[in-house]
């Protein structure tokens, strides 16, 4: 399954033309094609960052329905517990807590491949069994 974990970062900058990533991340993201998998927290994040643009908020709205990117909410009180003890691991890296749902959905959903431009928290990161992350930025060149 060609599938990535999508972050903050790269798609803000997707959105973002004058964001200096932009150039890195829109021909892999346009060149893409596989499953997208982000979590409600990462989508919040994002939305902060892009909502100061007039057409931020809809521009996002747009790509993840047009991408077809499998949104997962991890917010229950079990994934909220596990998502604290990952930042309490992790609180010298840092890890934030839409970090920390990318960790677990990635053992949820199997996938290790992320799209970040946090090189050093996931570097850094590991599952519950010890899986390491990806990313598809270092992976393409």
């Amino acid at each position: 399954m060609n599938a990535w974990l999508v972050d903050t970062g790269p798609l803000v900058a997707y959105l973002d033309a004058g964001d200096q990533a932009h150039t890195k991340v829109t021909p892999l993201w346009d060149g893409f094609e596989g499953r997208l998998f982000i979590t409600s927290a990462v989508i919040t994040e994002v939305m902060h960052f892009v909502s100061v643009a007039p057409d931020g908020a809809t521009s996002l709205a747009e790509l993840v329905a047009a991408s077809r990117m499998e949104v997962f909410d991890l917010t229950q009180a079990p994934e909220l517990r596990e998502a604290a003890l990952l930042m309490k691991r992790y609180a010298d890296t840092p890890m934030d807590f839409a970090d920390a749902t990318l960790v677990l959905l990635a053992e949820a959903v199997g996938v290790y491949d992320i799209l970040t431009l946090d090189r050093r928290g996931f570097a850094v990161y590991r599952t519950r069994n010890g899986r390491t992350f990806r990313n598809v930025l270092d992976i393409s060149g």
